[in-house]
């Protein structure tokens, strides 16, 4: 027996399939992964996390963003004992997908309060959306608000992830407007931080980042923002589900400057790297996969290679489905686990979001992760993918 499978009896749960029919379905043998890091890893790896809605609080779900503190902060503590840093106020907790700035701060403040006593690793996301992008109008206004946001994370102590401005994107004329803003804003940060670059296909509002449609042309411009002020960059993080891109930016940056894969495509074949480098991560998935994930760095860290793709091989089509086009809906995806994982008690998202996918999407989720040895407690998952299905008009 696998390592990390555990014997139980079979278990079955009709799931809806394309052509309206149900098939019976079994779940395979689940693996029992260690729920903490077995030894330090020799990659840094973040996971950027959801929130949890507060599916109670008397308020209009489209238009607030009620939060449940203690399940959310409970969330983070599972991802800080499996090894994993937290990517705080990232778009997978819907930051400028129902996540204001306020509530992104006090998200921030607590995440980086409950890190403390246990030495957990957290970066925090500091942007610009407080200022809408119509409001901007130059890249004066964008410089201050990066700084507004900037200074409050640091106040609270926390590091910065400098994430991409939709106002930026609006108002930039050129790749000398994104010179002037990061220039500007990586003079005045107190430590190093990580730049999130992402792509359009999560952010439709972010099509010609750095100054350019052209990907070559961006590249090189982030790569000469990146370079010129290196000592304030810590790594770069670009989410453009494109692995030889990823790689050949990796090869230009300045020593000492990581570059943190945001592939949710390709990120096994990333992180191990080639005789070249490597990539660390901060990814979306991380949050979905997170045992499987701590496992498998771990077996890299001790060398086995062998090991480590057999962890991740079966959770990468998990990620290629949860993360398929529209992109931006993945978030549905990876709440959609921790409810299955008993990591909140409903399926109700920040926005309404639990709607973004449709019920075939979510039922080929979860056969998925069941190939993944992802459903830690098969009981729990199949009981809640038929409360699921159930809201759906499927009795399975």
């Amino acid at each position: 027996m696998n390592l990390y499978e555990r014997p139980r009896q079979t278990l079955a749960i009709r799931l809806p399939r394309a052509d309206r029919t149900l098939e019976a379905f079994a779940l395979s043998q689940p693996r029992s992964f260690p729920q903490r890091a077995a030894a330090k890893f020799n990659r840094i790896a973040f996971s950027a996390a959801h929130v949890v809605s507060d599916p109670l609080a008397a308020s209009d779900p489209w238009l607030d963003a009620p939060i449940d503190w203690d399940r959310t902060i409970a969330f983070r503590e599972h991802i800080w004992d499996l090894g994993l840093g937290v990517a705080e106020a990232m778009d997978t907790a819907q930051r400028g997908m129902g996540l204001d700035w306020p509530t992104s701060l006090e998200l921030i403040r607590r995440s980086v309060t409950a890190a403390r006593p246990r030495a957990g690793l957290v970066f925090s996301g500091a942007g610009t959306d407080h200022l809408a992008p119509e409001a901007a109008n130059s890249v004066d206004d964008v410089i201050r608000a990066y700084e507004e946001q900037v200074a409050a994370v640091e106040n609270v102590g926390g590091r910065v992830i400098l994430m991409a401005s939709r106002a930026l994107a609006r108002v930039a004329r050129s790749a000398d407007d994104y010179l002037k803003v990061y220039g500007r804003i990586l003079s005045q940060v107190r430590e190093p931080v990580i730049i999130h670059w992402l792509g359009d296909m999560f952010d439709p509002a972010l099509a010609g980042y750095w100054g350019s449609a052209d990907l070559s042309r961006a590249t090189a411009t982030a790569v000469d923002i990146i370079n010129a002020n290196a000592k304030k960059v810590d790594g770069v993080k670009i989410s453009l589900l494109d692995k030889e891109k990823e790689i050949a930016m990796r090869r230009r940056l300045a020593p000492g400057v990581r570059m943190y894969t945001g592939d949710d495509f390709n990120y096994a074949e990333l992180i191990e790297g080639d005789e070249r480098g490597y990539s660390d991560a901060l990814l979306g998935i991380f949050a979905a996969i997170a045992p499987a994930a701590s496992a498998a760095l771990t077996s890299l860290a001790a060398g086995d290679r062998k090991t480590f793709h057999d962890i991740l091989a079966p959770t990468v089509p998990l990620s290629r489905h949860i993360f398929r086009a529209p992109t931006r809906f993945y978030k549905t995806g990876v709440v959609f686990m921790a409810y299955l994982n008993g990591h909140q008690d409903h399926f109700t998202m920040v926005g309404g979001q639990e709607s973004a996918r449709s019920t075939l999407h979510l039922a080929d989720i979860f056969r998925l992760a069941d190939a993944a040895g992802l459903l830690r407690d098969p009981d729990l998952a199949v009981n809640r993918m038929r409360i699921v299905l159930a809201a759906r008009g499927v009795e399975a």
